[in-house]
């Protein structure tokens, strides 16, 4: 098929694979983004080659049972392929659903980047619920491994992320982070009392802001709080190792890597329909999926870079769509279209050059 020779190309550029894999992964990242599914029997329509749509999907199966993939390996294309530079803000968060009985559960690490996140690690948890400390430590010591505490400028994480033992870690690393609380975390007041984290917050108008003048003492550390009280009643309370004045604002960019794990599934790749269960089956999976949504996502900043923006909402005046949408989009179109397209192609293969 054409293309598939120029895409494996740029591929093998930034990955050390021999070829008969990088023909595999360039014939899969074009199949996906064309039926924009991960579900195999779909995928296997859209393959390209002579051969069958059934021997096509037995190929797949055969990747996906035999074929290793290191999670380094694909920590380092996507962040070479990442146009902010290091030190990276960093979002810890989970997405999770059900395939009949099976828990499907992964926990994951992503550098922030203009309104979204981009997949780097990531683990999948034997359970359903919320991860343990021993799992996040062992993300951020793959992280540190792969590229070193001085990559990160903070980490941002929601309040099921948090503990004692969490948080001494982080300090220990010399890491610095901005976490939710849960509203009944025991904090110190000025007389060294410890009380509910809410009742500083309390007496607050709905988006009304505090910041904590001193550091308090949590889980036996000394750490800045700020907190604002929501529309619902419910409180947003943040603790920071450093940088008070900023804690909230830096805090926001923590929802870019929801909006990523939309873009994965029902936004863009609808991850959840795969019918794979087995851990390091998916596990594979996530990783096909990480070059192949930055892939995308590099096409829409592109464009938008190229004077070809994003429409906006009449009635909202907000884009219509995510940067990573309308590059996946595009992309889209110009397979569907290769033969005319084919020029346009090219160029958005030479985006997956490192920058």
């Amino acid at each position: 098929m054409q293309g598939v020779k120029e895409l494996q190309q740029e591929l093998g550029n930034l990955l050390n694979w021999h070829g008969s894999r990088l023909d595999f992964l360039a014939k899969f990242i074009l199949s996906l983004i064309k039926v924009r599914t991960v579900n195999l029997a779909e995928i296997a329509t859209a393959f390209p080659g002579p051969a069958k749509v059934e021997s096509h999907y037995k190929r797949l199966q055969r990747f996906f049972r035999g074929f290793e993939i290191k999670s380094s390996t694909i920590a380092k294309f996507v962040a070479s392929l990442i146009p902010c530079k290091s030190p990276w803000t960093l979002t810890l968060d989970r997405t999770n659903w059900k395939f009949g009985q099976v828990n499907i559960n992964f926990l994951v690490l992503g550098i922030v980047h203009n309104g979204i996140a981009l997949p780097l690690l990531w683990t999948l948890l034997p359970k359903a619920g919320n991860s343990n400390t021993e799992e996040r430590i062992a993300l951020l010591e793959g992280f540190i491994s792969t590229f070193g505490k001085d990559k990160i400028t903070f980490l941002l994480a929601d309040r099921e992320f948090v503990g004692k033992e969490w948080f001494h870690f982080l300090s220990q690393e010399s890491i610095d982070f901005r976490i939710r609380l849960k509203k009944k975390t025991l904090i110190s007041n000025a007389r060294g009392l410890l009380v509910n984290a809410w009742t500083w917050f309390n007496n607050l108008k709905p988006h009304e802001v505090r910041v904590l003048s001193k550091q308090r003492d949590v889980w036996g550390m000394k750490l800045y709080i700020a907190g604002t009280k929501l529309p619902d009643g419910d409180f947003l309370i943040v603790v920071s190792s450093n940088s008070p004045e900023t804690i909230l604002t830096d805090y926001a960019k923590r929802w870019e890597i929801e909006t990523l794990f939309g873009c994965l599934k029902s936004r863009g790749f609808r991850f959840e329909e795969t019918h794979l269960t087995k851990p390091e089956r998916l596990d594979k999976l996530m990783a096909l999926l990480a070059i192949a949504f930055t892939w995308a996502y590099l096409t829409g900043e592109w464009l938008c870079q190229n004077q070809q923006t994003i429409p906006l909402k009449k009635t909202l005046n907000r884009s219509l769509k995510s940067v990573f949408r309308h590059g996946l989009d595009y992309l889209r179109h110009v397979l569907l279209n290769l033969h005319e397209n084919f020029k346009k192609f090219l160029t958005l293969t030479q985006l997956l050059s490192c920058t």
